[in-house]
């Protein structure tokens, strides 16, 4: 997907306003300039920063978006997909984030974009209060067994899990389904055809098999 490609991909999905392209806009040029400051994206993915990170992160609300309420985005670093669903999506929005200077900056980034519907959690997932979330989603945080383990008190029965797994997706899965129960299943990504997306509901621990008399 070129650069042109990405932003039509996200003008036909999202019909995104004028003030919207703005706040992409801008946010785009706060994460290029941070990333001289701090790793926040590859090296290699600055030009083609729209397709590599933009509609990578906005196609995760094509899956989402019949779910109404809250959405946790788990490790978000950069903002990605955080910051993105945040500017396409008025709902409220969670970050968690553990390092002090992607802390700083998610804050200065929604507060430069002005979106009152985003607000930074500055700690680790474990420490996030026990409050059900609609959406969880997480992009590079953790292997699917350990994202589930530290995330299973933020959600309940109807959470939607939206996680791009990049090539590793159906590998991942299958490593899991032996601790945990659930609807799975995985859908392409839009930005790579060797990448996948896997999207969960009903999480739960797999419970012991009962034994028969």
């Amino acid at each position: 997907m070129t650069e042109q490609e990405a932003r039509a991909w996200m003008d036909a999905q999202f019909d995104v306003s004028r003030e919207t392209w703005e706040r992409l806009e801008a946010y785009v040029a706060m994460l290029l300039a941070e990333a001289d400051e701090q790793n926040l994206i590859a090296e290699s993915t600055k030009a083609h920063i729209w397709a590599r990170h933009i509609v990578d992160s906005a196609q995760l609300l094509t899956h989402a978006a019949w779910v109404d309420g809250e959405w946790m985005d788990l490790g978000s670093g950069a903002g990605l997909p955080g910051i993105v669903v945040a500017c396409l999506r008025p709902d409220p929005l969670v970050m968690v984030e553990s390092r002090r200077k992607r802390v700083a900056f998610l804050e200065q980034v929604i507060s430069a974009l002005g979106l009152s519907n985003a607000r930074v959690h500055g700690g680790r997932v474990e420490q996030v209060p026990a409050t059900p979330a609609a959406v969880i989603s997480a992009r590079a945080y953790a292997p699917l067994r350990k994202l589930l383990q530290s995330a299973l008190h933020l959600s309940d029965k109807n959470t939607l899990w939206v996680l791009p797994k990049g090539r590793n997706a159906e590998n991942e899965l299958e490593a899991a389904r032996p601790a945990w129960q659930g609807v799975f299943h995985v859908e392409p990504s839009v930005t790579d055809r060797e990448s996948a997306i896997i999207i969960a509901r009903g999480v739960r621990p797999a419970g012991k098999r009962k034994h028969r008399p």
